[in-house]
């Protein structure tokens, strides 16, 4: 059984949300925007549409801790805390 007591814990931050082009569906983090227009609209067919919409990841709303000492993950919405996978 683990022993810890879990207070030294980490926030971890949802994973930034992405927006997609409602004419061709590009699917892009807002941060690899270049310009204010979808960049395959433009490369496709010369137009510079700027017209997205939010894409939200049902997974990402939650919040979530990560224990310093131990490494298991805490998430707010589960029952039991998750053990930390290696590489992660």
């Amino acid at each position: 059984m683990n022993e810890c007591t879990h207070r030294n814990l980490l926030l971890l931050t949802p994973p930034k949300d992405r927006i997609r082009c409602r004419h061709c569906h590009l699917t892009i983090k807002r941060e690899e925007l270049d310009r204010r227009w979808c960049p395959e609209c433009f490369e496709a067919d010369g137009v510079k549409r700027t017209d997205f919409e939010e894409v939200v990841d049902e997974k990402s709303k939650g919040i979530a801790y990560r224990c310093e000492d131990c490494g298991i993950f805490i998430s707010v919405d589960d029952q039991e805390p998750k053990r930390a996978q290696a590489g992660g």
